[in-house]
């Protein structure tokens, strides 16, 4: 049996009973002990925090980290296969938190900013071995907030963009210009639009090169304080509209590539994103230039000037190549048909310009001015782009007066305007047309289309389309989208002055520019420029300026008359017989190769230095020098009062037009001085 007996203080304290003894309390002396241990632990904390903190900031770190490019809050940098930094963004509508980034194999992904929920990524490409892209894609997720990057471009030369009244090569910008539609413009009526032609395309000397994607809103600004452009989407204030059915959230999309070399990686580029054409326009617009009534007569053409002007051509001794009859032949604008006050024996007026072995080319438009016949049918068949309740026409202004534009998202209104151009070619065996304008700065403010316009600069790829049955002598003066319509891109109107503002020194840069941006089928404008409001006391431009601008618009893809060198002097005459004929002898069957091989490649016909001395910085800056294909390199001269020019020799082996050798294998040479008579133009040949 067991018993159960009461628990005694024995049982928990064995042995004797003693009081505890009393607890000693800490004395001055020992407080500085128990302060060192109480600084000790508080040391031991803060190292576990930091090295915790530290921890974390390099796992962050490894996820913002993407090959050559490093994310940050505020933006990002590229660097090259040294370590240089090439490219650079900066975040200015918002800042990353990136806390809430994570990366997934090639993407890297954030979801808040400091102004709220977004939808970021930066998605690693590698297309081949010598290129490396980047995706970026940045979307607001409320309705009505804008996005802006940044891009600096100070530290390199960038190309691309678009077609300026005032070109440089490489592209510069002046002042502030806060971002604006980056939409086709006519900058000869509006010096501060984008021009007739333009891409969302831009290209380094790092080896860098920017694509905006199509579907963003995309507006374009710039500060020459701080070096940048500034590349916002937005829908607020803008011409550009939501899709059917999908929130206006401000989308900023684009591709980044960096190259091994400026030149492979726009090679890159071009294969990638861009259109190529599907032929050759006609060799003979090549060869031999076209001849435009414009100048001479204005809006005053009747047959009898365009007889005698067919007949002076050949009294001089040049070709009888195209004819180009410009504006108003018709009673009122809008109309197809030849004004009979004008024109009183249009087939017979036709047969003999044919009988003397011209083709004729036909300016038009797109504009149908309220007095016109056709205006009533335009309205009553909703042939014109509307205001925006679809109700109304609305009216324009354009520079020949006030009427409807033709809505060439409309199937039945690109009919209507292709019957017509059918029948002028049928009747009287029309050769092809001048298709002028184009541009959405001729849109109204605000407008509703047969087919919705989110991007209005698709009006101008609809435009172009209307001269593809004429490509092969057709001549376009806008392009969006539309390197593959084969036809002739004319520069926008030149002035008849030299410098960079639509002058004589605007040629080259806008010339490269354009080719950069894909469009190789170039006319340079006609020769000499639009005299309006820029002639001398004879009423015509400055004749050293005619004879230089003839001289460089010989190594063009094509040549353009208007002012005739007869109505100067025998010599220009005799000047413009040279210049013609070596364009038709040496320069155009080089300019037919090398149109042969931009349908598979896209490469520009005419090429900037750097094209072939990517090492070299001075290669960069040079704007009036060009290259046609990589071997034959042009220098004229551009200055007035001038008979001698420096020229920079890219590295190789070179022979001048006058048979001298240059034989400068290990770099560039700088000819100082070089003289070059008012009846010369400088170019060399490689002889490698």
């Amino acid at each position: 049996m067991y018993q159960i007996v009461q628990g005694t203080v024995g049982d928990l304290y064995p042995g004797p009973f003693t009081k505890p003894p009393k607890q000693k309390k800490w004395g001055r002396q020992g407080r500085p002990m128990l302060f060192a241990i109480i600084l000790g632990v508080v040391l031991v904390m803060s190292a576990i925090v930091a090295w915790c903190y530290y921890s974390a900031s390099l796992r962050r770190a490894e996820i913002l980290k993407a090959e050559l490019l490093d994310l940050k809050k505020d933006g990002f940098i590229i660097r090259n296969q040294e370590g240089d930094i090439i490219f650079r963004m900066l975040f200015r509508s918002g800042s990353l938190d990136l806390d809430s980034c994570s990366k997934e194999g090639g993407i890297l992904r954030c979801d808040q900013s400091d102004t709220g929920k977004l939808n970021f990524f930066v998605q690693t490409v590698r297309p081949k071995d010598t290129v490396m892209c980047y995706r970026v894609r940045w979307e607001e997720l409320e309705e009505g907030r804008s996005v802006e990057h940044a891009m600096s471009y100070n530290g390199s030369h960038w190309y691309g963009g678009a077609e300026r009244a005032v070109q440089h090569w490489p592209m510069s910008v002046e002042g502030q210009e806060a971002p604006k539609p980056f939409i086709t413009g006519d900058v000869y009526s509006n010096r501060q639009d984008f021009g007739s032609i333009l891409e969302r395309y831009w290209l380094s000397a790092n080896a860098t090169a920017i694509k905006i994607n199509d579907s963003v809103p995309f507006h374009l600004g710039w500060d020459d304080k701080e070096k940048i452009l500034r590349f916002q989407a937005r829908y607020n204030d803008s011409p550009y509209k939501a899709l059917p059915r999908k929130v206006a959230h401000a989308e900023l999309s684009y591709r980044v590539c960096v190259g091994r070399d400026v030149t492979s990686i726009h090679k890159y580029m071009v294969r990638r994103y861009f259109n190529k054409p599907n032929k050759v326009p006609s060799e003979a617009v090549f060869r031999q230039p076209i001849w435009s009534t414009w100048a001479l007569n204005k809006s005053a053409v009747d047959q009898e000037k365009i007889l005698k002007y067919a007949s002076d051509i050949q009294k001089h001794g040049f070709n009888c190549s195209q004819l180009e009859l410009d504006d108003r032949y018709t009673s009122s604008y809008g109309e197809f048909e030849f004004d009979p006050e004008k024109f009183p024996n249009v087939s017979t007026m036709f047969q003999s310009l044919k009988d003397d072995g011209f083709h004729v080319s036909l300016w038009t438009h797109p504009f149908i001015n309220y007095e016109s016949t056709n205006f009533d049918v335009g309205v009553k068949r909703e042939l014109f782009v509307r205001e925006p309740s679809g109700q109304l026409p609305a009216l324009v202004r354009w520079w020949n007066g006030i009427g409807g534009i033709l809505d060439f998202t409309n199937p039945e209104a690109r009919e209507w305007f292709a019957s017509h151009l059918r029948a002028l070619k049928t009747k009287y065996g029309v050769a092809s047309f001048k298709f002028d304008a184009g541009e959405t700065n001729y849109l109204p403010k605000q407008f509703s289309t047969y087919a919705p316009l989110h991007d209005p600069s698709t009006f101008t790829r609809r435009y172009t389309e209307m001269a593809i049955p004429y490509n092969d002598r057709a001549e376009l003066r806008s392009g969006y989208q539309s390197q593959n319509i084969s036809c002739f891109f004319r520069l926008i109107d030149r002035d008849s002055v030299w410098g960079y503002d639509l002058g004589l020194k605007s040629i080259i840069p806008t010339v490269l520019t354009i080719s950069i941006l894909g469009y190789q089928f170039i006319l340079p404008d006609m020769i000499g420029g639009n005299p309006n409001g820029t002639l001398g006391s004879t009423g015509l431009p400055d004749r050293e300026l005619y004879i230089r601008w003839l001289e460089l618009s010989a190594f063009m893809p094509s040549m353009q008359f208007s002012i005739p060198p007869w109505a100067y002097d025998d010599e220009v005459v005799e000047i413009a017989r040279k210049f013609t004929t070596l364009h038709e002898t040496l320069v155009a069957p080089r300019m037919l190769e090398l149109a042969g091989e931009v349908l598979h490649t896209g490469d520009p016909i005419i090429r900037p230095l750097w094209w072939i001395a990517s090492e070299d910085e001075a290669a960069y800056k040079i704007d009036s020098q060009f290259l046609i294909g990589d071997d034959f390199m042009v220098a004229p001269v551009l200055e007035p009062g001038k008979q001698e020019r420096d020229i920079y020799l890219p590295a190789g082996k070179w022979r001048s037009y006058k048979g001298e050798h240059y034989d400068n294998m290990k770099g560039p040479m700088h000819l100082t001085d070089y003289p070059v008579d008012l009846d010369e133009i400088a170019y060399f040949e490689w002889a490698g």
